[in-house]
């Protein structure tokens, strides 16, 4: 494991960087270190950010389904889905550069990310600045395409984001405060098709909080060893031996919440067949866990997009009966 971490610093990238990803092929090497601020070469980070944003606007468009004043319903409006993708790919590169610039010194401690831009000495403190404000005007400029409701509930988000780094240093629920920001596109879909909040969304929101408490303890076994070390905090040392009960816990709750969101928005019965599909991926990732495996945490943390793929596609597939 060290000689591969030392040998992937030799080669200019990040140790725990995916080998073969196009940022290598298609980016000048001088802008490496950007792209991997922005983790470009680690998608998993922006589809785990869109899930929420991508089941409210799927949400939205079924709970709308009649209304002649919507064009779209019962699918989603395919123009913010686009708007959706772009901004999770802004604003996941924003928020990992403004933690990288927080996290400095503790990554500088951690043989997982030493190796990062910043630590590595690969782009000073301003230039990750300046590449962090050009990222937040990107998702500024996808923010205002919604209604002003929309724009005013997306700002509201930044508070979350901009006290999430903090948090593992105060709190062994650090992965709390990562859920309310993650989620928040449980509120936008919703907001921008209907111009306000609801039931619905509110559920779905509080589903995806414990999705993503679920998802980022398993990702946080990696690290637990030089987290004890260095003095940061995480549910997964929290948890501990008993990280397989709290999954099956969380997930739990996070089944019913998003079947709770389903029955107010009034969808139709195919939809939570997505949600069955769902559970058995949980279920499946509670099964296999294997808390000392590093490698395995960081696959079955993956796994979750295609479990959000799984109750996206129930959704989808509803509209066409609602």
């Amino acid at each position: 494991m060290q000689d591969t971490i030392q040998s992937r610093e030799a080669q200019g990238r990040v140790a725990d960087a995916p080998s073969g990803h196009w940022v290598y092929r298609a980016l000048p090497r001088r802008q490496w270190p950007y792209a991997q601020l922005a983790r470009w070469d680690r998608p998993i980070g922006w589809w785990l950010l869109l899930w929420p944003c991508w089941l409210s606007a799927a949400l939205a468009g079924l709970a709308g389904a009649g209304d002649p004043s919507l064009a779209f319903a019962p699918w989603p409006h395919p123009w913010h889905l686009v708007l959706f993708l772009i901004g999770a790919v802004a604003m996941r590169g924003a928020g990992c550069t403004y933690n990288d610039l927080v996290d400095q010194k503790i990554d500088e401690k951690v043989a997982r990310t030493r190796s990062r831009p910043l630590p590595s000495g690969q782009v000073t403190r301003r230039q990750a600045w300046v590449f962090l404000v050009l990222q937040a005007l990107v998702g500024f400029l996808v923010l205002i395409q919604f209604n002003l409701f929309a724009i005013l509930f997306g700002i509201a988000s930044l508070a979350v984001v901009a006290v999430y780094p903090f948090m593992k240093r105060i709190t062994d629920w650090p992965q709390l405060t990562l859920g309310l920001a993650f989620s928040w596109g449980a509120w936008m879909g919703w907001a921008a098709i209907f111009g306000e909040v609801g039931l619905a969304p509110a559920l779905l929101y509080a589903g995806a909080i414990l999705w993503t408490i679920g998802y980022d303890t398993i990702y946080a076994h990696q690290d637990k060893e030089d987290d004890a070390l260095v003095g940061v905090r995480s549910t997964a040392l929290l948890f501990g031996a008993n990280t397989k009960p709290w999954l099956f816990g969380l997930y739990s709750g996070c089944l019913v919440l998003f079947a709770g969101a389903w029955f107010a928005a009034g969808v139709p019965v195919m939809a939570y067949f997505g949600l069955a599909a769902a559970a058995v991926h949980m279920l499946w990732q509670i099964r296999v866990l294997d808390i000392d495996d590093a490698d395995q945490c960081l696959k079955l943390f993956k796994a979750n997009s295609f479990l959000g793929w799984l109750v996206f596609a129930g959704l989808l597939a509803a509209a066409p009966l609602a």
